[in-house]
């Protein structure tokens, strides 16, 4: 149990360090879970995400309200993914505070996932 703890603290210290701003950081400590930046593992990758999403909603504005409206509550009919929700099932509910989704979803719309 104490060194789960302990590489778990090292981790949140590794990602606060090569953090480049809060939603980093952020997207780092949640998102990346599930979402690796280049790779489909358990979800599509986040390179894949935000082509999709880029392509669909070209102004920042536009990608990050459909984003944050999304992830807030994760909807089949409003996806524009679905042969992602068919391949990993549609994404739970995480309940993020307002705030906090707006700067992940900043970050993921001004990140080139490589």
């Amino acid at each position: 149990m104490l060194k789960s703890r302990y590489i778990y603290c090292v981790f949140l210290i590794f990602t606060s360090l090569n953090a480049d701003n809060l939603g980093s950081l952020m997207f780092h400590a949640n998102c990346s879970t599930c979402h690796h930046e280049t790779r489909d593992i358990s979800a599509p990758s986040m390179m894949d995400v935000r082509k999709h999403y880029r392509a669909a909603f070209t102004k920042k504005k536009d990608f990050t309200k459909h984003m944050s409206k999304w992830v807030s509550n994760p909807d089949i009919k409003a996806s524009i993914m679905p042969d992602s929700i068919k391949r990993y099932g549609i994404m739970p509910h995480l309940g993020f505070e307002e705030d906090s989704l707006q700067e992940i979803v900043e970050y993921i719309y001004d990140t080139d996932f490589k």
